[in-house]
């Protein structure tokens, strides 16, 4: 279980969003100032992927306002990637996503992230990296279900809440609403305010 630990580093080749193909991309180096959302899709030119890392393109700007970069992992290599986004969307393409997508032709990342399936393939594992590396969220998709990015969107807002008030966020947490003290007191509190909402 990787959710309380460090998120395993890595050290790989990646196509960055303006389309370089960096050799020595490392995980650690490219965090967002308040942390890193690391994501794993099967492979390139599949049918669910695109849709997923279109999604992810069209909020990133979500992401890079609250200080988190964006950062996608397949077991395609980087030509692979680079072919993907310079092919259009209406042919089956991603387009110019501007996030890094980073070549894990060995899979030892996705192993080490425990989403290698059948050693062949990674499933759609979303993880929420803190700024110190820890791993907060964490949720592995088979690969047929796609991923809700609105989700990990409110996961952030989550995350950057605890960080900044030191409380914690009730069920159905939206930004914007109160936290709930990390107390029986705080708990009853706020359960007698908002038990007939959750």
């Amino acid at each position: 279980m990787l959710v309380t630990n460090k998120a395993p580093d890595f050290t790989a080749t990646a196509v960055m969003g303006n389309n370089e193909i960096k050799e020595d991309f490392n995980l650690y180096e490219n965090f967002g100032a308040k942390g890193t959302v690391l994501f794993f899709y099967p492979l390139d030119f599949t049918f669910v992927c695109p849709s997923e890392i279109i999604a992810f393109d069209h909020r990133l700007d979500e992401f890079t306002s609250r200080g988190i970069n964006v950062i996608g992992v397949s077991v395609d290599s980087q030509f692979s990637h680079f072919a993907w986004k310079n092919t259009a969307v209406k042919e089956g393409g991603i387009g110019q996503v501007r996030f890094p997508l980073v070549a894990d032709l060995s899979k030892q990342i996705a192993k080490d992230y425990d989403v290698l399936v059948n050693n062949a393939v990674a499933l759609r594992g979303s993880f929420l990296i803190d700024a110190d590396g820890t791993v907060r969220h964490a949720v592995i998709n088979d690969l047929p279900l796609g991923r809700n990015i609105d989700e990990m969107i409110r996961m952030v807002d989550t995350m950057l809440f605890v960080n900044e008030h030191g409380e914690v966020c009730p069920a159905g947490w939206q930004k914007g609403d109160e936290g709930m003290k990390a107390s029986t007191a705080g708990v009853a509190e706020y359960l007698a305010k908002h038990s007939e909402e959750l």
